[in-house]
Protein backbone atom coordinates (compact mmCIF):
# COMPACT_ATOMS: atom_id res chain seq x y z
CA UNK A 1 0.00 0.00 0.00
CA UNK A 2 1.26 3.36 -0.71
CA UNK A 3 2.11 5.84 1.61
CA UNK A 4 -0.60 8.19 2.49
CA UNK A 5 -3.59 5.84 1.57
CA UNK A 6 -6.03 4.75 3.63
CA UNK A 7 -6.46 0.59 4.37
CA UNK A 8 -8.89 -1.47 3.40
CA UNK A 9 -12.23 -0.41 5.02
CA UNK A 10 -13.45 -2.45 7.77
CA UNK A 11 -16.58 -5.57 7.78
CA UNK A 12 -19.97 -3.90 8.06
CA UNK A 13 -21.54 -4.64 11.00
CA UNK A 14 -17.75 -6.14 12.91
CA UNK A 15 -17.60 -3.20 15.88
CA UNK A 16 -14.70 -2.50 16.99
CA UNK A 17 -11.79 -4.35 18.86
CA UNK A 18 -12.23 -5.64 22.47
CA UNK A 19 -13.51 -2.19 24.70
CA UNK A 20 -11.06 -0.52 26.47
CA UNK A 21 -13.25 0.10 29.61
CA UNK A 22 -13.86 -3.42 29.82
CA UNK A 23 -9.74 -3.23 29.63
CA UNK A 24 -9.37 -0.50 32.08
CA UNK A 25 -12.11 -1.99 34.99
CA UNK A 26 -10.10 -5.09 34.98
CA UNK A 27 -6.59 -3.17 35.22
CA UNK A 28 -7.98 -1.21 38.13
CA UNK A 29 -9.70 -3.94 40.22
CA UNK A 30 -5.70 -4.41 41.08
CA UNK A 31 -4.79 -1.00 41.15
CA UNK A 32 -7.42 1.19 42.58
CA UNK A 33 -10.68 -1.11 42.77
CA UNK A 34 -13.48 1.95 43.26
CA UNK A 35 -12.15 3.05 39.90
CA UNK A 36 -12.74 -0.61 38.35
CA UNK A 37 -16.17 -0.97 39.61
CA UNK A 38 -17.39 2.92 37.68
CA UNK A 39 -15.00 1.95 34.62
CA UNK A 40 -16.93 -1.91 35.02
CA UNK A 41 -20.55 -0.29 34.98
CA UNK A 42 -19.01 2.22 32.00
CA UNK A 43 -17.95 -0.08 29.85
CA UNK A 44 -20.71 -2.98 30.22
CA UNK A 45 -23.03 0.51 29.33
CA UNK A 46 -21.09 0.90 26.35
CA UNK A 47 -21.29 -2.46 25.08
CA UNK A 48 -25.03 -2.39 25.20
CA UNK A 49 -25.06 -0.61 22.54
CA UNK A 50 -21.49 -1.10 20.59
CA UNK A 51 -20.66 -4.24 18.81
CA UNK A 52 -17.78 -4.58 20.66
CA UNK A 53 -16.41 -7.05 22.42
CA UNK A 54 -15.28 -7.35 26.00
CA UNK A 55 -17.67 -8.78 28.20
CA UNK A 56 -16.34 -10.67 29.89
CA UNK A 57 -13.54 -8.57 30.75
CA UNK A 58 -15.89 -5.92 32.44
CA UNK A 59 -17.87 -9.03 34.41
CA UNK A 60 -14.44 -9.98 35.45
CA UNK A 61 -13.28 -6.43 35.88
CA UNK A 62 -16.41 -5.65 38.27
CA UNK A 63 -16.63 -9.23 40.18
CA UNK A 64 -12.75 -8.33 41.33
CA UNK A 65 -13.19 -4.59 42.22
CA UNK A 66 -15.82 -5.32 44.47
CA UNK A 67 -14.29 -8.21 46.00
CA UNK A 68 -11.29 -6.47 46.34
CA UNK A 69 -13.30 -3.03 47.94
CA UNK A 70 -15.00 -5.19 50.39
CA UNK A 71 -11.99 -6.71 51.60
CA UNK A 72 -10.50 -3.31 51.93
CA UNK A 73 -12.96 -1.85 53.41
CA UNK A 74 -13.09 -5.30 56.09
CA UNK A 75 -9.33 -4.53 56.46
CA UNK A 76 -9.84 -0.75 57.41
CA UNK A 77 -12.63 -1.96 59.57
CA UNK A 78 -10.84 -4.19 61.36
CA UNK A 79 -7.60 -2.00 61.99
CA UNK A 80 -9.73 0.85 63.34
CA UNK A 81 -11.14 -1.81 65.58
CA UNK A 82 -7.78 -2.84 66.84
CA UNK A 83 -6.56 0.73 67.36
CA UNK A 84 -9.49 1.35 69.70
CA UNK A 85 -9.61 -1.87 71.21
CA UNK A 86 -5.68 -1.31 72.09
CA UNK A 87 -6.41 2.23 72.95
CA UNK A 88 -8.97 1.41 75.67
CA UNK A 89 -6.97 1.40 78.50
CA UNK A 90 -9.62 -0.08 81.54
CA UNK A 91 -6.97 0.73 84.50
CA UNK A 92 -8.04 3.54 85.17
CA UNK A 93 -6.56 4.39 88.85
Amino acid sequence: MPYGQYGPPSPPGGGGGTNVLAILSLVFAFVFAPAGIVLGHLAKRQLRTSGEQGEQLANWGLILSYVFTGLYLLACCGWLALALWAGSDSQYT
